[in-house]
């Protein structure tokens, strides 16, 4: 009788590059992850710090959190407060926050794809597949003739951002009932005018080669690879050769996670919003809230999510709604014992019917929502995404395409906001800060959902929590043992070379979370180590 081989254990450590740490765990068999435990190895207590603060704390707090979305927690963080204290905001307002949330992550996109995830591709085990070498003359980190004018342009939406909110990243302007700014017609032309040059020179003459119009006329995945050959300009640009390549090495071909897709979505229509409550929230959005379970779509309702500790560093196993949550922390070597392994907790919606299910958050989830028929005059509708996910799945090529054709639709946005300003209206309405409320305010970060529930008790902060895309997509299992979002990702992927698991790397920065590093191989037995490398090594 044949015997079955044993799983190599392999743990690659840290995977941290963007927001905190993060260790994978991973059982490998024949060449194919079989299982795999995701590790939020740093604790952070934010929620800790706010509690019995100010509430108007979070606004200073959490834009900390993150280096890279400071704008995108200052965002929610004001709606949580604009909700609670029951404020009245300008329309002017609202335009200028939905213009510095889409210039942040306007920048976020090609920053991300040429200095985290492309760099792998360049990887030596591609070596012999074909135009690896055109791959490393536009892709290699600092000498790509891709890279350097991608992330050297990728500053310019923040310029923008700068205009309004004073300084990026850590601005602060944003409070509730408006902004701290008033904006003159220099401001808004030199606004217009860089994100035009961003949109001219990397956009369409480096990334697309062709007009954002003609890209936007994609609406099926078979769209887009007809695009990418129809004629010299798309065919030989960055996204045309990341196309063919992608799926000359596979990346269509695992990575594919959940295939549930949660969106708390952003962007305000500004006439629609004056008055910001959560239940009028979802119908004053642009880009759409909603939750995709695999099979139909449902309205996103925030009373629905929670947050299981029975995997995450702390006391007990708790599965609370935000407003009720607690940040209890314990010690990791008691953890361990109790079969907890990460600092993050696991966020679950309740769907309907079907009770807790794990949601993957972030672009791709943000384009199947926006695939959802019945959108209002002012919502976006894009079938594109929604079209691949049913067509070939969530791999990691979608994953990545769906984040890169936001910068077409966030820039039409931004200059449609830019146009509409009324230079000679209101920017803020003084609020009444009540002693007691509720609040809830969310956006879509650039990797994902971004959520605030704050509950205020005689003027001061009695429960405060966050809830980052990076939990929902790195969290660990739940109560049920289901797996989280990206470790379902990992699980059925390939490892070509043991010695150096790039493949990994692509799954971990498909997702934008926590992001591979210096990875670190051992011995399931012994614990021997067996190789020491790096993922997508600059020499």
């Amino acid at each position: 009788m044949a015997t079955v081989a044993a799983p190599t254990k392999m743990r690659i450590s840290p995977l941290g590059r963007v927001e905190g740490d993060l260790d994978l765990h991973i059982e490998v068999r024949d060449g194919v992850v079989t299982d795999a435990w995701t590790e939020a190895s740093m604790f952070r207590g934010f929620e800790i710090i706010l509690k019995g603060k100010d509430p108007q704390a979070g606004l200073i707090v959490t834009p900390r959190i993150c280096g890279i979305c400071g704008g995108s927690h200052l965002y929610k963080a004001c709606y949580a407060l604009d909700t609670a204290w029951r404020t009245h905001v300008p329309q002017n307002a609202t335009l200028i926050r939905n213009i510095a949330q889409a210039c942040e992550t306007l920048q976020s996109i090609p920053r991300w794809f040429y200095a985290l995830f492309a760099i792998d591709l360049t990887n030596k085990n591609y070596a012999k597949t074909k135009e690896y070498d055109e791959v490393v003359k536009r892709f290699s980190p600092f000498v790509g003739t891709g890279y350097e004018k991608g992330v050297t342009l990728s500053g310019k939406p923040v310029e923008v951002y700068a205009i309004f909110g004073g300084q990026w990243p850590h601005s602060s302007f944003m409070i509730p009932g408006g902004v701290m700014c008033a904006p003159n017609l220099a401001d808004v032309t030199r606004s217009i005018a860089i994100l035009d040059y961003w949109k001219r020179e990397w956009l369409e003459k480096a990334w697309l080669g062709c007009s954002i119009d003609r890209w936007m006329e994609n609406k099926t995945w078979d769209d887009i690879w007809a695009w990418a050959e129809e004629n010299e300009s798309q065919h030989n640009s960055d996204c045309g050769l990341f196309l063919r390549f992608s799926k000359a090495i596979g990346l269509d071909t695992f990575g594919y996670g959940c295939g549930t897709f949660l969106a708390t979505g952003t962007y305000f229509q500004p006439e629609l919003y004056e008055r910001p409550t959560i239940d009028g929230r979802n119908a004053a959005l642009i880009n759409r809230a909603g939750v995709y379970d695999g099979e139909r779509f449902h309205d996103f309702d925030h009373l629905n999510v929670r947050e299981s500790t029975a995997h995450s560093f702390y006391q007990g196993d708790t599965y609370l709604h935000p407003w009720e949550g607690r940040t209890d922390p314990i010690d990791p070597a008691e953890g361990h014992k109790q079969g907890k392994y990460s600092w993050a907790k696991s966020p679950r919606y309740e769907v309907p019917g079907k009770g807790p299910m794990p949601f993957e958050a972030g672009p791709l989830a943000r384009q199947v929502n926006a695939g959802r028929q019945g959108a209002a005059k002012h919502q976006d509708q894009d079938p594109l995404f929604l079209d691949a996910v049913k067509k070939v799945g969530p791999s990691v090529l979608v994953r990545v395409m769906a984040r890169m054709h936001e910068a077409c639709k966030y820039y039409k946005l931004a200059q449609k906001w830019l146009s509409e300003l009324q230079l000679h209206d209101n920017f803020y309405t003084k609020p009444v800060e009540h002693l007691s409320g509720k609040g809830f305010g969310s956006t879509e970060a650039a990797r994902g959902s971004l959520s605030d529930w704050i509950v205020i008790e005689n003027g001061r902060i009695e429960n405060y929590q966050v809830v980052t895309p990076t939990a929902w997509n790195i969290g660990p299992r739940d109560a049920h043992n289901v797996h989280g979002p990206m470790e379902q990702s990992f699980i059925g992927s390939p490892i070509h070379d043991p010695t150096d698991p790039v493949e990994m790397g692509h799954v971990a920065r498909s997702y934008d979370s926590c992001l591979v590093c210096t990875v670190h191989a051992y011995d399931g037995k012994t614990g021997k180590e067996l190789a020491r490398f790096r993922i997508g090594e600059m020499g």
